[in-house]
């Protein structure tokens, strides 16, 4: 007798508030892990094609680190389609004035590139600061053990 294959519904599934201090964390290790909450692949009856994530808060967005030179290196750029509209921030530019954009984005390139992205997106809170309006849910601490990058002795 062949195993049966079980479907879960995403209508029942039990979504968790998670809470996160991005406080030293690197942003790309901090992004890959918020990615993996968000789409679901921490439970047990993960599936590619269903949206079966929970919910996560991040806080101290503005705290968050970029390593070697990326602040004056790496750039956002954004379009309005017409022409000679390109407009380009840096991330420290980025860090100073829209932190929370900074980790929404990151976040966003590490999730699957199809029609789950935006359902998954609305699940992320970014908030700037220490505190956020989402005590009611309960949200429960997701430890990040912050990595150390080796600094270059000059």
């Amino acid at each position: 007798m062949a195993n049966k294959t079980t479907w879960i519904d995403p209508k029942t599934v039990e979504r968790k508030w998670w809470v996160v201090d991005a406080e030293g964390q690197i942003l790309g290790r901090l992004a890959s892990e918020i990615a993996r909450i968000l789409m679901g692949k921490h439970k047990p009856q993960w599936q590619p094609n269903l949206d079966i994530g929970d919910f996560v808060i991040v806080v101290n967005a503005e705290k968050v680190r970029l390593t070697g030179k990326k602040l004056d290196q790496k750039f956002h750029y954004r379009h309005s389609g017409r022409p000679g509209n390109l407009k380009a921030y840096s991330y420290r530019w980025m860090l100073e004035h829209r932190p929370e954009r900074v980790i929404e984005l990151a976040v966003s390139k590490m999730l699957p590139k199809n029609r789950l992205r935006a359902r998954m997106l609305k699940r992320l809170r970014v908030y700037r600061g220490p505190n956020h309006p989402h005590q009611a849910q309960k949200p429960q601490p997701l430890s990040l053990t912050p990595t150390r990058v080796p600094v270059p002795a000059e």
